[in-house]
């Protein structure tokens, strides 16, 4: 991967995400905030539905659009977590970095939460 990706990777936080509509089809973008874990980039919200998690569980390609510290469009994929114990894990982690108070168990329950894996290549 380029080193200006890992940088922007590194430093930023605000990006946009393009899915694909699970019912229309139709590319969808928006902004939301991706965060680097040791290395590991995920993606999830504040506890409730999320339009952009339904659309990444019907596919799961999207576009990663970094737009702060760097300007790319990378292809993605992304790996819906679902199991508690990995769930806790990363949320934990998530959450220990945000300004305020979180109630990790309304996470647990109600936040969508993906793992990013990046493609630059293609």
């Amino acid at each position: 991967m380029d080193d200006k990706i890992k940088q922007a990777l590194q430093i930023d936080r605000v990006i946009d995400i393009t899915t694909t509509g699970r019912k229309s089809r139709q590319p969808r973008r928006i902004e939301i905030w991706f965060h680097n874990l040791d290395g590991k980039l995920y993606i999830t919200g504040s506890p409730g539905k999320r339009s952009w998690y339904a659309n990444m569980l019907a596919n799961p390609d999207f576009v990663f659009h970094l737009k702060s510290s760097l300007q790319a469009d990378i292809p993605a994929r992304a790996r819906p977590i679902q199991e508690e114990a990995e769930r806790r894990q990363v949320l934990g982690k998530i959450i220990a970095g945000l300004d305020g108070e979180r109630n990790l168990d309304e996470w647990m329950a109600n936040s969508p939460l993906v793992e990013v894996t990046l493609n630059p290549t293609a």
